[in-house]
Protein backbone atom coordinates (compact mmCIF):
# COMPACT_ATOMS: atom_id res chain seq x y z
CA UNK A 1 0.00 0.00 0.00
CA UNK A 2 1.40 3.48 -0.80
CA UNK A 3 2.53 4.92 2.41
CA UNK A 4 0.88 8.40 1.77
CA UNK A 5 -1.95 7.21 -0.01
CA UNK A 6 -3.02 5.51 3.17
CA UNK A 7 -2.71 8.04 5.81
CA UNK A 8 -6.48 9.50 6.09
CA UNK A 9 -6.83 13.41 4.93
CA UNK A 10 -8.46 15.31 8.49
CA UNK A 11 -11.05 18.16 8.08
CA UNK A 12 -11.01 20.90 10.36
CA UNK A 13 -13.96 22.18 11.23
CA UNK A 14 -15.57 25.08 8.88
CA UNK A 15 -14.66 22.86 5.80
CA UNK A 16 -17.29 20.89 4.12
CA UNK A 17 -16.50 18.02 1.40
CA UNK A 18 -18.49 16.72 -1.18
CA UNK A 19 -17.79 13.80 -3.71
CA UNK A 20 -20.20 13.35 -6.79
CA UNK A 21 -20.63 10.03 -8.37
CA UNK A 22 -18.12 10.87 -10.82
CA UNK A 23 -15.66 11.25 -8.42
CA UNK A 24 -15.42 14.93 -9.10
CA UNK A 25 -14.29 16.16 -4.88
CA UNK A 26 -15.45 19.99 -4.22
CA UNK A 27 -13.80 21.16 -0.72
CA UNK A 28 -15.10 24.24 0.49
CA UNK A 29 -14.01 26.37 3.54
CA UNK A 30 -13.74 29.59 4.61
CA UNK A 31 -11.14 31.84 1.91
CA UNK A 32 -12.73 29.96 -0.66
CA UNK A 33 -13.79 26.63 -3.17
CA UNK A 34 -11.81 24.31 -4.83
CA UNK A 35 -12.79 21.53 -7.06
CA UNK A 36 -10.20 18.50 -8.55
CA UNK A 37 -11.59 15.72 -10.39
CA UNK A 38 -10.56 12.02 -9.26
CA UNK A 39 -9.53 8.88 -11.39
CA UNK A 40 -12.32 6.35 -11.56
CA UNK A 41 -9.54 3.66 -10.16
CA UNK A 42 -9.57 5.87 -6.71
CA UNK A 43 -12.18 5.61 -3.81
CA UNK A 44 -12.70 8.53 -1.87
CA UNK A 45 -14.71 7.71 1.57
CA UNK A 46 -15.45 10.27 4.06
CA UNK A 47 -15.82 8.53 7.61
CA UNK A 48 -15.37 10.25 11.08
CA UNK A 49 -14.34 13.60 9.87
CA UNK A 50 -11.86 12.07 7.36
CA UNK A 51 -11.34 12.05 4.18
CA UNK A 52 -10.17 8.20 3.19
CA UNK A 53 -8.26 6.94 -0.32
CA UNK A 54 -8.31 3.56 -1.63
CA UNK A 55 -7.18 2.13 -5.00
CA UNK A 56 -9.50 -0.72 -7.09
CA UNK A 57 -5.76 -2.68 -8.10
CA UNK A 58 -2.36 -2.89 -7.35
CA UNK A 59 -1.27 -2.12 -10.44
CA UNK A 60 1.69 0.53 -11.11
CA UNK A 61 -0.53 3.28 -12.44
CA UNK A 62 -2.98 2.92 -9.90
CA UNK A 63 -0.25 2.99 -6.86
CA UNK A 64 1.01 6.21 -8.60
CA UNK A 65 -2.27 8.08 -8.31
CA UNK A 66 -3.25 7.14 -5.37
CA UNK A 67 -0.27 8.87 -3.34
CA UNK A 68 -0.85 11.86 -5.96
CA UNK A 69 -4.40 12.25 -5.12
CA UNK A 70 -4.11 12.04 -1.84
CA UNK A 71 -1.56 14.70 -1.79
CA UNK A 72 -3.80 16.87 -4.22
CA UNK A 73 -6.81 16.85 -1.30
CA UNK A 74 -4.86 17.31 1.42
CA UNK A 75 -3.28 20.52 0.09
CA UNK A 76 -6.74 21.56 -1.08
CA UNK A 77 -7.75 20.98 2.34
CA UNK A 78 -5.21 23.00 3.66
CA UNK A 79 -5.46 25.69 1.15
CA UNK A 80 -9.09 26.42 1.84
CA UNK A 81 -8.81 26.57 5.29
CA UNK A 82 -5.19 28.12 6.31
CA UNK A 83 -4.33 29.44 2.74
CA UNK A 84 -0.35 29.28 1.28
CA UNK A 85 1.89 32.69 1.07
CA UNK A 86 5.30 32.37 -0.53
CA UNK A 87 7.85 35.37 -0.63
CA UNK A 88 10.18 35.94 -3.51
CA UNK A 89 12.71 38.36 -2.94
CA UNK A 90 14.56 40.69 -5.91
CA UNK A 91 17.99 40.89 -5.59
CA UNK A 92 19.59 43.16 -7.97
CA UNK A 93 20.62 47.32 -8.06
CA UNK A 94 17.68 48.84 -9.54
CA UNK A 95 15.12 45.42 -9.45
CA UNK A 96 11.77 46.48 -8.35
CA UNK A 97 8.14 45.08 -8.13
CA UNK A 98 4.93 46.75 -8.20
CA UNK A 99 1.98 45.19 -7.67
CA UNK A 100 -1.28 46.94 -9.05
CA UNK A 101 -4.62 44.64 -8.44
CA UNK A 102 -3.76 41.74 -10.36
CA UNK A 103 -1.64 43.46 -12.79
CA UNK A 104 2.38 42.93 -11.36
CA UNK A 105 5.14 45.39 -12.91
CA UNK A 106 8.60 44.80 -12.73
CA UNK A 107 11.66 45.72 -13.32
CA UNK A 108 14.45 43.34 -13.34
CA UNK A 109 17.62 45.30 -15.26
CA UNK A 110 15.98 45.33 -19.00
CA UNK A 111 15.18 47.83 -21.40
CA UNK A 112 11.95 47.65 -20.86
CA UNK A 113 9.81 46.92 -17.65
CA UNK A 114 7.75 43.65 -17.59
CA UNK A 115 3.99 43.77 -16.76
CA UNK A 116 2.88 40.21 -15.86
CA UNK A 117 -1.30 39.57 -15.54
CA UNK A 118 -1.70 37.27 -12.10
CA UNK A 119 -5.08 34.76 -12.00
CA UNK A 120 -7.55 35.75 -9.91
CA UNK A 121 -7.34 33.56 -7.53
CA UNK A 122 -3.35 34.63 -6.79
CA UNK A 123 -3.18 37.52 -4.34
CA UNK A 124 0.14 39.52 -5.16
CA UNK A 125 1.34 42.69 -2.37
CA UNK A 126 4.75 44.37 -3.02
CA UNK A 127 7.23 45.59 0.06
CA UNK A 128 10.03 47.95 -0.64
CA UNK A 129 11.62 48.77 2.82
CA UNK A 130 14.35 51.29 2.46
CA UNK A 131 18.01 48.81 3.35
CA UNK A 132 16.21 46.16 2.52
CA UNK A 133 15.51 43.62 -0.80
CA UNK A 134 11.90 44.47 -2.67
CA UNK A 135 10.07 41.51 -1.80
CA UNK A 136 6.53 39.61 -4.05
CA UNK A 137 4.21 38.44 -1.47
CA UNK A 138 2.08 35.66 -2.74
CA UNK A 139 -1.16 34.59 -1.13
CA UNK A 140 -3.51 31.70 -2.86
CA UNK A 141 -5.77 28.70 -1.82
CA UNK A 142 -4.59 26.40 -4.53
CA UNK A 143 -0.74 25.40 -4.27
CA UNK A 144 -0.82 24.55 -7.23
CA UNK A 145 -1.24 27.30 -8.75
CA UNK A 146 0.49 29.47 -6.64
CA UNK A 147 3.69 27.58 -7.29
CA UNK A 148 2.78 28.02 -11.16
CA UNK A 149 2.76 31.67 -10.77
CA UNK A 150 5.96 31.72 -8.24
CA UNK A 151 7.68 29.99 -11.36
CA UNK A 152 7.04 32.04 -13.90
CA UNK A 153 8.10 34.70 -12.31
CA UNK A 154 11.09 33.63 -11.54
CA UNK A 155 11.93 32.29 -14.61
CA UNK A 156 11.70 35.94 -15.68
CA UNK A 157 15.35 36.68 -13.67
CA UNK A 158 16.38 33.50 -12.51
CA UNK A 159 19.51 33.98 -9.90
CA UNK A 160 22.71 33.92 -12.16
CA UNK A 161 25.51 31.80 -10.41
CA UNK A 162 28.51 34.62 -9.89
CA UNK A 163 26.53 37.65 -7.58
CA UNK A 164 23.37 36.45 -7.31
CA UNK A 165 21.42 38.62 -8.71
CA UNK A 166 18.17 37.67 -10.40
CA UNK A 167 14.56 36.34 -8.75
CA UNK A 168 15.04 34.04 -5.95
CA UNK A 169 12.53 32.88 -2.96
CA UNK A 170 13.08 33.36 0.34
CA UNK A 171 15.62 31.58 2.46
CA UNK A 172 16.83 30.05 -0.95
CA UNK A 173 20.74 29.14 -0.92
CA UNK A 174 22.63 29.59 -3.95
CA UNK A 175 25.67 27.91 -4.45
CA UNK A 176 27.82 30.51 -6.21
CA UNK A 177 30.87 30.04 -8.73
CA UNK A 178 34.23 31.65 -7.79
CA UNK A 179 34.47 33.31 -11.57
CA UNK A 180 38.01 34.42 -12.79
CA UNK A 181 39.90 35.71 -9.98
CA UNK A 182 39.01 31.74 -8.07
CA UNK A 183 40.62 30.27 -10.77
CA UNK A 184 44.28 31.76 -10.36
CA UNK A 185 46.47 30.34 -7.49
Amino acid sequence: MSRIGKLPISIPAGVEVKISDTNLVTIKGKLGQLEQQIDPAITIAVNNGQIELSRVSEEQDHRAKHGLYRSLLNNMVTGVSEGYKLVQELVGVGYKAEAKGQILELTLGYSHHIFMELPPEVKAETVAERGKVPQIRLSSIDKQLLGQVAAKIRSLRKPEPYKGKGIKFQGEVLRKKAGKAGDKK
